[in-house]
């Protein structure tokens, strides 16, 4: 028969009173931690802002898409708002502008202190956006997003989906993409001759999102380039994407306006943000009776 003196039961009852104590002191910050997960999920599930956030090309500052914006506004009576965020170097975040409370679609255009061109520099202007990317879903704890970018501003989109947006997949969707003038192979017209980046692209390019829509769109200033851009370098992005998004739509803008730099400026490539990157119900606002069609194949606007 086992028997248990006074001592050994008033050490096994302390040992037990700081074992209960213990659990409790855990138990406390692990139900806070999932009151304050699920309220923070809760919010952005309910969450009905789905900004297009822009990113500009080499040398080209937050300004770069001002005008832009000014005629996109012109063109319906619902007003964009306008964020401009610019990264430095060291990491610090600087805003300029605000978003108007009430606006749902508002446009967020994120620059860089260091916007020179070159695949090591687009490495780290890819990191530089996560920064800005990652402070921008903990203030304003939207679930969805559109995104455009003009010449390099579409590699850094592509290489940040490459590489970092997975970390963000469960709960902030990407829903389009538009990318205008980009290079996807820098300076080579044929794929033949694949660049480091280029080939980055392409042995990462499973890690893209399956439900995204992406239009690629290219300027023809001249047959064969949009007077800086290659159109071989731009459609090589087909190979990136075609078979790894829901959709990839190539379309070519000509005529007036069509060189690079000019493009962000011109009025095709302003409808084709209203028909295609804008929501549908922004889209509404613009013409009542439009209805936005996807495209799988090349189109051409000339």
């Amino acid at each position: 028969m086992l028997i248990i003196n006074d001592k050994e039961r008033r050490r096994s009852v302390r040992l037990l009173a700081v074992v209960t104590i213990l659990l409790i002191m855990l138990a406390f910050p692990a139900y806070f931690w999932m009151k304050d997960t699920n309220h923070y999920l809760a919010q952005r599930s309910k969450a009905r802002m789905s900004p297009v956030i822009m990113i500009p090309g080499s040398s080209a500052t937050k300004n770069r898409f001002d005008q832009m914006v000014t005629l996109l506004n012109k063109d319906t009576s619902h007003k964009h708002s306008l964020l401009k965020m610019e990264v430095y170097n060291d990491g610090k975040i600087t805003y300029t502008g605000k978003i108007i409370q009430g606006d749902n679609e508002p446009i967020i255009v994120v620059g860089f202190q260091n916007n020179h061109d070159g695949y090591d520099n687009i490495k780290k202007q890819a990191k530089m956006f996560d920064a800005a990317f990652s402070e921008l879903i903990d203030q304003y704890k939207f679930n969805n997003f559109k995104a455009f970018g003009h010449s390099n501003g579409g590699l850094i989109w592509t290489l940040w989906l490459e590489k970092y947006y997975s970390q963000y997949s469960d709960y902030v969707k990407i829903k389009r993409l538009m990318t205008v003038g980009s290079p996807f192979n820098l300076n080579e017209s044929s794929t033949k001759n694949p660049t480091q980046m280029y080939t980055y692209f392409l042995k990462h390019k499973n890690k893209l999102p399956s439900s995204l829509d992406v239009y690629s769109v290219s300027g023809a200033d001249t047959y064969t380039e949009d007077g800086i851009v290659k159109l071989g370098s731009v459609r090589a992005g087909r190979y990136i994407y075609q078979k790894q998004v829901k959709h990839y739509t190539e379309m070519t803008v000509t005529g007036s306006k069509a060189q690079h730099s000019s493009l962000p400026q011109n009025r095709q490539i302003i409808r084709l943000i209203e028909e295609y990157l804008l929501d549908s119900d922004q889209q509404n606002a613009i013409n009542p009776k439009a209805k936005k069609t996807s495209h799988d194949s090349s189109l051409q606007n000339q």
